[in-house]
């Protein structure tokens, strides 16, 4: 599929996928004759994984070597059981991370829907502010 197709169904611009592309993070899988980019449904995966790690703050370069130990992870190849267990207690780590981040996230936005009813209650005083309870 061409780069726009693949932006509506990521939901990334075209921008955002060709910078992903100079970073190194996702590449066309061919090019067509008139040199378009083309792309496959694990490029869209890849670029899906990219996605979901950006709003929670992981950089470049750790969506890079995420990637790298899911692809060396994925190859078929069968890889000695010292570097499969160093890849798994890297994606080990990333879930953690995330994890961590959804839960400061969460606290985040149970604080922001607590502000937007406070604004709520001022705006209509006979609706009580609903409060979450969280700090």
């Amino acid at each position: 599929m061409q780069i726009g197709e693949v932006a509506a169904r990521t939901e990334l611009s075209l921008r955002t996928i060709r910078h992903y592309e100079e970073s190194g993070l996702v590449a066309p899988s061919a090019r067509s004759q008139g040199g378009f980019r083309l792309y496959t449904e694990t490029d869209v995966a890849r670029l899906m994984v990219i996605r979901r790690m950006k709003p929670l703050g992981f950089t470049l370069d750790q969506m890079r070597e995420l990637l790298d130990a899911t692809d060396r992870l994925d190859s078929g190849r069968d890889l000695p059981a010292d570097e499969r267990g160093a890849l798994m207690g890297r994606l080990r780590a990333y879930e953690q991370a995330a994890t961590e981040q959804v839960d400061r996230l969460r606290v985040q936005l149970a604080r922001a829907e607590d502000f937007a009813a406070t604004l709520r209650a001022r705006l209509d005083p006979g609706v009580p502010a609903a409060s979450t309870g969280t700090p």
